[in-house]
């Protein structure tokens, strides 16, 4: 341990094969060591920094050998005072036994240099079958250094009653070692950066008191690190879906042809697979969507940083995804209201994005007949300013966006870097709910933002609107995935909505 008040040294260590470099990568954001599926990968204790301020205030992390034979390794240790055990250990371990040669420099790195032991176990196992914890406790025990346990391997993100339950049971089985000062998950592939929070303040806790006024100014430089992670994120999405709400696609075909075109195949009428003007519109900008969805996680990705890139992914949106403005005479209008009796089935009209709406929230009949034909024409052209009939995104579908990207962002969020490249996979369908939640509250909010699209969108003001939205939802939504873990209020000292 240093006596420099102005380093902390963090030594993470486990039994052989548990996870620690893919944890150390993870939380460095950087690759380091090696990782494969094999024992005794890492054979000597390595150390990395993790953060340093202005002010010469370091936080190291100690990348450790895994312990092997925990059994004889305590025996062993009990010997260290013994010159003969200290032979056999430092020359004759070696050269002939090196993975317990290897072992033996974890139990040094601790005794020398730890302030603070991170203490890797695998959640998969139920820690009264894992034999090896015992002895491993035994050994820290005799150490004495202040450890916290860190639960790996506990699978995808899970509901925090159950993540919680599983911190228990092993709070439990390590309550009579009173050197341990907490049990906590922090799994190397599916932990998220406000988790590292919950660590820092358990670690500080845990720090000698000379120590704890650098530990503090990191801990802010921590935090400031992320959330300028954080905040990139929130600016690649909230661009993204204000150049969605704002893209606009011209028909290349007008006139009455194509308008009663149009309400022939909304109503079923017409050459079956026959393409319409609109159809090659929403066609045209589905792949805009799509390539700019790709991009953008591209960025979030980077900003995380995680290496790899988005998938290809097929926007298969069926036609309720789309709204139309028309610019039609009042005439033209009263035609072709007047040709459906004020009832065009499939057709609702999406007054807060300004345009008709095929699909979702659907009206069957009534809107043309309640507003007028000639009226609901007006209030477009007064409305939208529209020179030109066109095809944008509806409030519903942008709605549908807006979830979409933060369930986006706490897949990238939970990706650790230990894990390798970015790869997409399912979300765990707790989130969508969590997420219907969020989305649910801003119903009203989100209209209103969509409701500014009319006349000459402004897609950056657009996109600042919508990157404060999109921070205080994501916010909320770790908030109710980790309740406490951003540190608002109470005695968790400074949020970090206080940064905000």
């Amino acid at each position: 341990m240093s006596e420099d008040p102005r380093r902390i040294e963090l030594s993470l260590i486990s039994h052989t094969n548990i996870g620690k470099t893919t944890l150390a990568r993870t939380l460095l954001g950087r690759d380091i060591g090696e990782v494969r599926d094999a024992a005794h990968v890492t054979d000597l204790a390595e150390p990395h920094t993790m953060i340093e301020d202005a002010e010469g205030d370091v936080l190291r992390l100690w990348d450790t050998p895994g312990f092997g034979d925990s059994a004889r390794l305590a025996k062993r240790f009990a010997q260290s005072g013994n010159p003969i055990g200290w032979f056999l250990s430092e020359v004759w371990d070696r050269w002939r036994d090196r993975p317990f040669w290897s072992s033996q420099q974890a139990l040094k790195n601790v005794r020398s240099e730890a302030d603070v032991v991170l203490y890797l176990v695998s959640a998969a196992e139920d820690p009264r079958d894992a034999g090896y914890v015992a002895a491993e406790m035994q050994i820290l025990e005799w150490i004495g250094k202040p450890a916290i346990v860190l639960l790996n391997q506990v699978g995808e993100p899970r509901p925090r009653a159950e993540e919680h339950a599983e911190e228990e049971r092993w709070r439990s089985h390590v309550a009579r070692y009173g050197f341990v000062r907490d049990v906590l998950a922090l799994d190397a592939f599916a932990r998220a950066w406000v988790q590292e929070f919950v660590l820092m303040r358990a670690v500080a806790k845990a720090l000698p008191e000379a120590k704890r006024a650098a530990f503090e100014r990191l801990t802010a430089a921590w935090q400031a690190k992320r959330m300028g992670e954080f905040e990139a994120s929130m600016a690649a999405l909230g661009g993204q879906l204000a150049r969605a709400a704002c893209d606009r696609e011209p028909l290349d075909e007008t006139g009455m042809k194509a308008a009663l075109r149009e309400v022939g195949a909304a109503l079923g009428i017409g050459r079956n697979g026959e393409a319409t003007a609109k159809d090659r519109a929403m066609q045209r900008l589905a792949e805009r969507l799509d390539a700019d969805i790709r991009a953008t996680t591209d960025r979030l990705i980077a900003a995380n940083g995680l290496e790899g890139r988005a998938a290809s992914d097929v926007l298969a949106r069926l036609a309720g995804d789309f709204a139309v403005t028309e610019r039609m005479s009042e005439g033209k209008a009263a035609v072709v209201g007047g040709l459906v009796s004020g009832a065009l089935s499939g057709l609702a009209a999406d007054v807060a994005a300004g345009g008709l709406t095929l699909g979702a929230g659907m009206l069957t009949g009534g809107l043309l007949g309640a507003l007028g034909a000639a009226g609901l024409a007006r209030g477009y052209n007064l409305v939208r300013g529209a020179k030109e009939t066109t095809v944008c995104w509806s409030g519903e579908f942008l709605d549908g966006l807006f979830a979409s990207a933060l369930l986006r962002y706490l897949a990238v969020a939970h990706y650790g870097r230990g894990r390798g490249e970015w790869q997409a996979a399912e979300y765990p369908p707790f989130w969508r709910q969590e997420v219907a939640k969020v989305v649910d509250a801003r119903r009203g909010a989100l209209a209103a933002i969509w409701s500014e699209r009319a006349g000459d969108c402004d897609t950056a003001q657009l996109a600042g609107v919508l990157q404060r939205e999109l921070a205080a939802a994501a916010l909320d939504l770790f908030e109710q995935l980790y309740p406490g873990a951003l540190g608002i209020g109470g005695d968790q000292g400074s949020g970090i909505r206080d940064q905000d």
